[in-house]
């Protein structure tokens, strides 16, 4: 059962990005800015349609490689379940606090304000957070050394786009950004 889960959670997280995406888009925002900074960026795409196969294939027996566990415990798998559900709430509670300041990449040519409110107060980067609860929920849920490896490479490619981020809106916002760091952690 608890595989389903790790599909849901997938589906669940790519319909609420992809929704606020389109909702702004239709009012004037363009929210997809991935790649716009670092054309590089783009070959993280077949990286993560690789991982949603991976959960997909795991789930419904299809083809797939890794499928030796590294530990199987029905209450770890369970913990994942309750991991992957905590992460989407978050990943909801940021996309509420966000407003109409939400983007996908660095958007270099709207400028919005500075968001420190709701879920912000306590997390300067709460939806990568919410990622890392994903991941290591479905690491729970399927233990095996690929995704074992998606979750350590997942946290690095955040960091990685945090430190990217926090570096434009320093310039962008200025003394009112750094104030902001001073008060609220980069994670947790």
């Amino acid at each position: 059962m608890q595989k389903y889960f790790a599909v849901f959670t997938i589906v669940l997280l790519l319909v609420m990005i992809i929704s606020r995406v389109f909702i702004l888009k239709r009012q004037g925002i363009k929210a997809m800015n991935f790649g716009n900074t670092d054309k590089t960026d783009f070959l993280f795409f077949p990286f993560i349609l690789f991982y949603f196969y991976l959960i997909f294939a795991n789930t419904f027996g299809w083809p797939s490689v890794g499928k030796w566990l590294l530990f199987r415990r029905e209450i770890l798998s369970w913990a994942g379940v309750f991991l992957c559900v905590s992460g989407l709430a978050l990943l909801l509670w940021c996309l509420i606090s966000f407003r109409k300041s939400f983007r996908v990449g660095i958007d270099l040519n709207h400028s919005d304000e500075l968001i420190t409110t709701g879920i912000f107060a306590y997390s300067r980067n709460p939806i990568y957070v919410s990622f890392g609860i994903i991941l290591i929920g479905q690491f729970f849920i399927y233990p095996n050394w690929i995704m074992l490896i998606y979750f350590a490479a997942g946290i690095l490619l955040f960091h990685r786009q945090v430190i990217r981020e926090e570096d434009f809106l320093k310039k962008h916002y200025g003394k009112k950004y750094i104030d902001y760091c001073r008060r609220v952690r980069r994670y947790i």
